[in-house]
């Protein structure tokens, strides 16, 4: 029994996060996607994000895609995007990364995603997304994300 109790106490400790795992990576927790528009040869498609929540690797939220004037190809669903951490090292310290997700409609039809986040400040920048309607037909989405996860702690002022 006691040989079981140590094992499982080790197993735990291994899967708990140390101190400063993070990385100042909880920036990262919630993301906010502007609202953007794309022209597909005879209409318009405008994307709207709930903000994005990270859980480990994946961000996902839901999405609403408004087609105009054939509101009948409109169609709203889910969306996950795969972002290891250490790629948001990489978007922490400024440098670009390509990512892959999927999104799936309220039909149950897949959708495959690609993009690219471009830092432009700490807590900002700008987002391209290819979203693979069918092997063929892609929309491609220009925008811009702001970070809204719990912001980097206050450097500490010491008085003089």
């Amino acid at each position: 029994m006691l040989r079981t109790a140590a094992i499982a106490a080790i197993a735990l400790a291994a899967a708990a996060p140390a101190p400063g795992d993070d990385d100042g990576l909880a920036r990262f927790d919630k993301v906010d996607i502007r609202p953007t528009t794309t022209s597909l040869y005879i209409a318009t498609v405008t994307m709207t994000l709930q903000p994005f929540l990270r859980h480990d690797a994946v961000f996902s939220s839901t999405y609403s895609a408004r087609v105009f004037p054939y509101f009948f190809w409109s169609e709203s669903g889910r969306i996950w995007i795969d972002v290891p951490r250490e790629k948001l090292r990489r978007v922490a310290r400024g440098d670009a990364v390509e990512f892959t997700g999927r999104g799936v409609n309220e039909s149950g039809d897949e959708r495959r995603i690609e993009g690219r986040a471009i830092p432009t400040g700490p807590s900002s920048g700008r987002i391209q997304v290819r979203v693979y309607v069918t092997r063929r037909i892609h929309l491609t989405f220009d925008t811009t994300y702001d970070l809204q996860g719990a912001a980097d702690p206050e450097p500490a002022v010491t008085p003089r």
